[in-house]
Order: C-alpha cells, then sequence, then structure tokens
C-alpha cells in the first residue's frame, strides 16, 4: 500500500482537505499526518520526531507556509511533493483585496514568493483548468506538474434527499449562502432584489462578511427578504433543498472568473438548481448545454439576475426539469467518482 504524508498546520474539517482525503483512501493510498509546531521549523522538528515514511508528501489548501518546509524535508528524503494551493496569496492581496497595486513594490515581492513557492512543488492541483493556467502563467508553475480536481461537495451529505419545494402559491424560495466577499457578488444579488419585477420571490441571504451590512442597509425597504447568521454546516442540505433555486456567484473580481465556488457543487449535489454568472471556469461541455440546470448571467449584472429570476418564477413547472438535469450534471462533471479520478491523473508517475 503506498502513503501519503499530510503536513502542515491544515484544517482537517474543511470540506476540500476531506474530500481529497477520501479520494486518497478510495485509491488505496494510506494517509499519515505531521502537524509541525512552527510552519517554518517543520523540517527541523521532522528530524527530532520523525514522521512515518511514506511514498508522498501532500501540502494542502492554504499551506503555503508550510510548503518551504515541507519541500526541504521531502529532498532530504528523495520524496516527492504535491501542492494543493487552491488560492493564490498574491492574487488575494492583489487583485480580490486590492491591498496592494500590482505595480508597487509589496505586490512585486508576494509574487516573487510566491512564483519560487509553486515552482518547488513537484505536483500541483488546481481547482479549474482556468487558475491551473494562472498558475502556470503568473505563478510560473511548469504545465507537466499541473493537474485539475475540481472541488466537489461531499457526499452523501450533500444529496437530494426529500425536497421540500413551496407550493405555486407561495413565493419562489430564492437562497444565496456565503461570507458576502466582493468575489460573492451578494451586493449584486441586492441590486437584483431591489430591481425585481414577477411573480413574488422570497429572496434568503445566509451567511456573514464584510458586505453583508451594505446588501442589509439597501434592501431594509425590500419585502420578502430574510437575512440569518451562518447555520451548522449539516444543516445547509436540508436548506439547499427547501429552496428553488440556489444563487452562486456574480463577482466581477478576476478570482470570481476562476473558481466554481462550493456552494453550486453542493446545490447541483443537492439536484437543485443554481443561477449564477458566466465562466470559464466550469467545463465547456457544461456552459454550452442549455440542460444543465444551471442558469447563466452575466457577471456583475443585477438587471440580467433579476430578469432570469422573473422568467423562472413565471414558469415554475420548468423546476422538477431543472432540479433532475441539475443533479445529472453534478453525477457528469463533480462526483467524487469524477475527483478520484482526477486525483489518480495528478498522481500519475509518483
Amino acid at each position: 500500500m503506498r502513503s501519503v504524508l499530510w503536513w502542515g498546520r491544515f484544517d482537517p474539517e474543511y470540506s476540500r482537505n476531506r474530500i481529497i482525503r477520501k479520494a486518497y483512501a478510495a485509491l488505496g493510498w494510506r494517509i499519515e499526518n505531521f502537524r509541525p509546531t512552527l510552519s517554518s521549523l517543520g523540517d527541523i522538528e521532522a528530524m527530532l520526531r520523525p514522521p512515518p515514511r511514506v511514498d508522498l508528501v501532500h501540502v494542502p489548501c492554504f499551506r503555503q507556509r508550510d510548503l518551504p518546509a515541507a519541500v526541504r524535508y521531502a529532498r532530504r528524503n528523495g520524496i516527492r511533493v504535491l501542492f494543493d494551493p487552491l488560492i493564490s496569496s498574491y492574487d488575494k492581496q492583489v487583485f480580490e483585496r486590492e491591498k496592494f497595486s500590482p505595480n508597487s513594490p509589496a505586490a512585486r515581492r508576494l509574487l516573487t514568493k510566491e512564483r519560487k513557492l509553486f515552482q518547488s512543488a513537484d505536483r500541483l492541483i488546481a481547482d479549474t483548468p482556468v487558475h491551473a493556467d494562472f498558475f502556470a502563467e503568473t505563478l510560473g508553475a511548469r504545465r507537466e506538474r499541473l493537474s485539475v480536481v475540481y472541488v466537489g461537495a461531499e457526499e452523501p451529505l450533500f444529496s437530494p434527499g426529500e425536497a421540500s419545494q413551496a407550493s405555486d402559491t407561495q413565493p419562489l424560495e430564492v437562497l444565496f449562502y456565503g461570507s458576502f466577499i466582493p468575489l460573492h457578488g451578494a451586493e449584486v444579488i441586492a441590486e437584483a432584489a431591489r430591481l425585481y419585477e414577477g411573480p413574488p420571490v422570497h429572496w434568503r441571504f445566509i451567511g456573514n462578511g464584510p458586505g453583508r451590512k451594505r446588501c442589509e442597509a439597501s434592501l431594509h425597504a425590500t419585502d420578502n427578504v430574510t437575512f440569518e447568521d451562518w447555520v451548522d454546516y449539516r444543516e445547509l442540505p436540508a436548506r439547499i433543498r427547501h429552496a428553488d433555486v440556489v444563487l452562486g456567484i456574480f463577482g466581477t473580481t478576476q478570482k470570481a472568473g476562476r473558481v466554481i465556488p462550493n456552494k453550486v457543487y453542493q446545490a447541483l449535489a443537492c439536484g437543485r438548481p443554481v443561477i449564477t454568472r458566466v465562466s470559464s471556469a466550469y467545463p465547456r461541455e457544461m456552459t454550452g448545454d442549455t440542460s444543465s440546470g444551471v442558469i447563466w448571467v452575466e457577471a456583475g449584472s443585477a438587471a440580467d439576475l433579476s430578469e432570469k429570476l422573473a422568467d423562472l418564477a413565471r414558469h415554475r413547472e420548468r423546476l422538477p426539469n431543472l432540479s433532475t438535469r441539475a443533479r445529472n450534471t453534478y453525477l457528469r462533471f463533480a462526483s467524487v467518482d469524477v475527483i478520484v479520478q482526477q486525483l489518480a491523473t495528478a498522481l500519475t508517475g509518483i
């Protein structure tokens, strides 16, 4: 049996990590863990308390800080390193948060540092093909070392189950959940709610984050709007199934065009139709398929979102068919079986 050492101060309960760990197990790999006290000194700690001998070191998502020590340890022991960054710190600070301008010394230093990190790993996995392009074109990762493994959804937690849709006499239940960051474009949804003209809909926002207060303030005089704090993760599938349609993301940031958010996978896995922004992050066969269960709108366009929802509210008879198509799309493009095969491809030759 081959073995992999998960290295770093990672969150084992984060959905991406749980899904990838299960994929390793499905491929017959034994999983070991090494959690250093200090990320920067992890390789020294590993000399003092050696982890089990393994065939591969895996540095999980968001753990850029752990990668240098993991690489030093792996090089000394003749082991390869697979890095699953999920995001780029440079992208997040410069283009998403706009903390630094692209031409500033701080941005250039961050880019140089992250290019060195991404080039040090033997293999990298990205969550979408366009994210892989960014890793190669901006961060200098070698194409032959890059593979794509989708985020997916945790099965069987996110599954069709027993839907509890409202009757045709009740407002269309529209669900958004998230952290109200620019990528999500929650303000676009709020504007769409203000512009909306059509059969009654109920706009439900779940979550917290920097943009929530602005959304609440802009919708204080709008009927059929509910804001809730985060619900327990295991309660999410029931809330998704209660909705008639789930809203994805609508932001216009560069990153928003490179990702497929968790909520889209989760909603499709539950068999709920999704409305989200047009993006090249999705499989080409999916975006060109009108029977995918996904309704596409222009990024940042509240008017387009409002019109698409009004059309759906006028033709609620389409919902059962859209739900079936949404589930089929998930099974075809993002199921656990698909992710296991994608990881197997990434591990080829290790």
